[in-house]
């Protein structure tokens, strides 16, 4: 057997550990610096093997509690920060320049990546789903620790001492210690929105446009904008009552304003630095015409034409700042000029300056930074930023239109018709334009509400563009009738425009969720691209858009079984959009976590079946995901540059599997899955009892109380699992160390595989098993059954929880073995040393956060109300889940 060689912290760790030492002795006082050390050292000794007895956590009073578990947090994400500066978490650490070289072995061009680019579209998607559990103000200090750090590199590495910026990094951790961790408020939509406009104008804004500047780079060509910025924050109202249709402008205007905000800046910037004169240079007629339609009469800038046409092009961008904010800009213009009509227009002025450039110095001169960046940036972003999705729930529409048919007599009862007569219906409205709304008819809330957020992107669409709202995704969508009344409704604000070839900018798209959706979606494609209303709408945008929801085809059917669900369903979707002659997009709802379709997206494009990417991708961005994959503009930039790789490694490399190995390895995992299925449906949903287990010896209730996010736990406030949200379901069992959603079933289908042989194939040649498997493998390695049994303790029932729990025990202890047998290791990650490094430096760390959650909760639970045990809950809630880094 395989020994693990000993964990070494990276330097940086240490570093920023001495320092927190340092400040947690200073401002916390020397008693608590030495309790802390006696813990952190009994517990690393523990894991190293030596028998500690106990941690010494019972010496620790109620406030020394609050202020151990803080200063533990805060090693935690230190820890997280130095790692992702020693090793990025770039998925699958592959660049553009890697993809080429690999494409290059197999025949495949750069001319031939480049015109695969030229139709190609992948969108990260933000979402306020709510598992970042750490508050702005502390992200911030760690983003200015980050930098720091990279100022402390370059100290080092010259002749001056980096004493300062050492002092500068203390003083950030020192502020660190003093920032309340908790949000005493749960958050309201609009700090969902600027929370993401933060990371917006830091990371996205100045990165995307450098990316495509290296890219064009390596291809030696100018390249579309096919790497997009998306968003759900302010649009996502499926579960959320506080989105409404203010939300939907509140987050457009907000975008609109920081993008035109820098394109202002950046103008202002070209006006300083091209000092031209006609004195001493041509001038292009072209750039003349500007010059003079500018409004610039200013006698010192008479003979500078670049500068008076930046003028009247910062004019024109001012009153489309205004026009679109309602807000005046940050510097008054020279003159009062039109606002721009579209993007394209700006783009067609700015052209103008290039061109002129170009002609006057060739590209050396027009290809300066700041110009060539900002017209990289216009084509990018638009007057829109991101381009902002709606989501509501099916069942939602299904009340609305019933009530708008039945109030416009044209049905009396929606809701009792088949599927075949409401299509019938839906179709009939859709052929004519005549609206259903009636005006003076007294509608519900529900109604009211619904047609306001149409209305409000029908105003979008006018202000800021097509681009600024274009997909419309439907919630638990199982039916064809469920996207033909999004349909109806996008006609009630002109959106819909029928016609001999129907119109619309916003397209319908159908989220399949739960493990019979997913069965069931390639049926449902088939029927609705075979009416015309959808066909031919797709045919004029040149693809149809189907989501895949994983969080929810988890919670209902585990995660190898939802795994393979999803990529069978993405196979038979492709064969089907081949069939009626349209290019399919999909969309992956990918969470943080593994149970909920974590890990890494670099594996997990290049793992899609063969024909479903075709170079057109979105995945949603959740959580503490977005701080961990774009909380830097380094790590941002490598995230960014690994999806685009993936994606056209996915595309256009050669299928690595001969067909024979292909059938018979898929037919393995339908029998795998099916066992899988099986056990899991019969812990989570047939075994009497498990709900109350899961609701009293994790802390679902209290995660229930932490103010992360804006939309409620359940959907339909009933303790029933099929209501839980994923993420509730998915963070209390992380919080537990059960990190049950993540790999239960798994272990009885791999023992119950008689063909051992054929699955250490799998694993070894599969790229969809292999990849399953080593997300999984990270589950188990910050899972632990010894930590979970004393959680299993806080059941009210322990008759119930020494009948259930032994069955989870059980179970991973399958699941371990089978993961090992088939991969052929002797211990977890043993092929994976980085990893398993990283999360055995952070075990010490994490268990004693959870045997204090476990008594915290105790004592909160037998009716203690100090309130600093409440407080001691949450904050160990963050630090855990800070340490495990991707447990929501």
């Amino acid at each position: 057997m395989a020994s693990r060689s000993p964990v070494q912290q990276n330097p940086d760790i240490r570093f920023l550990g001495k320092l927190l030492g340092d400040v947690i002795r200073e401002h916390g006082g020397e008693r608590l610096f030495e309790r802390t050390e006696e813990i952190r050292r009994a517990s690393i000794d523990r894991h190293r093997g030596e028998d500690i007895a106990d941690l010494g956590l019972e010496k620790l009073d109620l406030d020394e509690t609050l202020a151990f578990v803080r200063g533990f947090g805060l090693f935690s994400m230190l820890a997280n920060l130095a790692e992702d500066r020693a090793a990025p978490v770039a998925e699958g650490a592959s660049d553009l320049a890697s993809a080429l070289r690999v494409l290059e072995e197999d025949g495949i061009s750069r001319e031939d990546v480049a015109r695969l680019l030229e139709n190609a579209l992948i969108v990260p998607v933000l979402t306020a789903h709510p598992t970042e559990v750490r508050r702005k103000s502390v992200l911030d200090h760690r983003a200015a620790i980050a930098r720091l750090m990279q100022e402390r590199d370059v100290a080092n590495g010259a002749a001056e001492p980096a004493d300062a910026v050492e002092t500068a990094i203390a003083r950030q951790i020192a502020l660190l210690w003093h920032t309340r961790t908790l949000r005493r408020d749960r958050l309201y939509v609009t700090d969902e929105v600027d929370n993401a406009i933060d990371v917006m104008r830091e990371v996205f804004l100045p990165v995307l446009p450098t990316l495509f500047e290296r890219w064009e780079s390596a291809l030696g060509r100018e390249l579309p904008g096919f790497i997009r910025l998306g968003s759900w924050i302010g649009g996502d109202r499926d579960g959320n009552p506080h989105v409404t249709a203010g939300s939907l402008d509140y987050a457009l205007s907000r975008a609109a304003r920081l993008v035109i905000g820098a394109y202002l800046d950046a103008v202002h910037d070209l006006g300083a630095e091209l000092s031209i004169s006609s004195e001493l240079a041509p001038v292009d007629p072209a750039l003349e015409a500007l010059a003079k339609e500018s409004g610039d009469t200013s006698a010192h800038r008479r003979d500078e034409p670049y500068r008076r046409a930046l003028a009247g092009i910062y004019a024109r961008l001012a009153a489309t700042y205004r026009e679109l904010t309602a807000t005046d800009p940050p510097r008054a213009p020279v003159a009062e000029r039109p606002a721009y009509a579209s993007p394209e227009e700006l783009l067609g002025e700015l052209e103008t300056i290039a061109a002129a450039l170009e002609r006057l110095g060739g590209a050396g001169l027009a290809s300066g930074d700041g110009l060539a960046r900002l017209i990289r940036t216009v084509r990018l972003f638009g007057f829109h930023l991101a381009t902002l999705d709606l989501r509501q729930n099916s069942a939602v529409h299904e009340r609305v239109v019933a009530e708008m048919l039945a109030a416009a007599g044209v049905e009396e009862d929606y809701a009792a018709l088949d599927e075949e007569e409401r299509i019938a219906v839906l179709r009939g409205e859709l052929a004519g334009a005549r609206p259903l709304r009636i005006s003076w008819h007294d509608y519900s809330e529900e109604t009211t509400g619904e047609l306001a957020i149409i209305d409000a992107v029908a105003r979008a669409h006018r202000r800021f563009g097509a681009a600024a709202v274009t997909q419309y995704i439907v919630s638990m969508a199982t039916s064809v009738s469920d996207l033909l009344e999004v349909l109806v409704l996008l006609r009630e604000a002109g959106l819909y425009r029928p016609g001999e070839r129907a119109e619309c900018p916003v397209m319908p798209v159908p989220l399949f969720e739960t493990i019979g959706d997913l069965e069931a979606a390639p049926a449902i494609m088939r029927e609705a691209l075979a009416l015309p209303e959808l066909a031919d709408l797709a045919g004029t945008r040149g693809f149809q858009e189907v989501m895949l929801g994983y969080s929810d085809s988890n919670k209902d059917g585990g995660y190898l079984t939802s795994s393979w669900h999803l990529a069978s369903a993405s196979e038979a979707l492709g064969k089907v959009f081949a069939e009626a002659g349209v290019t399919m997009q999909l969309f992956h709802g990918r969470g943080g976590s593994v149970g909920r379709g974590g890990g890494s997206a670099f594996d997990a494009i290049r793992g899609q079946p063969r024909g479903t990417v075709n170079a057109r991708i979105r995945i949603t961005e959740q959580g503490e995901v977005i701080a961990a994959k774009y909380g830097s503009r380094d790590n941002a930039a490598r995230n960014l540059e690994a999806i685009a790789s993936a994606t056209v490694l996915a595309t256009l490399e050669p299928e690595r599997i001969a067909p024979f190995d292909a059938q018979r390895f898929a037919s393995a995992m339908g029998e795998i899955s099916r066992t899988a299925f099986g056990a899991y449906r019969a812990l989570v949903y047939e075994t009497e009892g498990f709900v109350d287990l899961f609701r009293q010896m994790t802390p679902i209730a209290e995660i229930a109380g932490l103010k992360i996010g804006s939309r409620p736990a359940s959907r339909k406030g009933t303790d029933r699992i099929e209501d839980l949200r994923a993420i509730p379901w998915v963070f209390s069992w992380s919080q537990a160390r059960v990190m049950l959603p993540g790999w239960y079933g798994v272990g009885h289908a791999l023992d119950a595989f008689e063909d051992k042989g054929l699955l250490r194939a799998m694993a070894r040649e599969w790229p969809f098993f292999r990849n399953a498997l080593a997300n999984m493998e990270m589950v188990l390695a910050k899972s632990d059954m010894g930590i979970a049994r004393q959680y299993a303790l806080l059941a009210e029932d322990s008759a119930l929880a020494q009948r259930i729990f032994p069955r989870i025990e059980k179970g991973w202890s399958l699941t371990h073995d089978g993961l090992l047998e088939a991969t052929g290791q002797s211990y977890l990650l043993e092929h994976s040393p980085q990893l398993d490094a990283s999360i055995r430096l952070r075990l010490p760390y994490i268990e004693p956060l959870n045997l204090l959650q476990v008594e915290l909760l105790r004592r909160h639970r037998s009716g203690e109300d100090d309130p600093r045990i409440a407080e001691g809950i949450q904050l160990s809630i963050n630090a855990i889940a800070t340490a495990l880094r991707n447990s929501g």
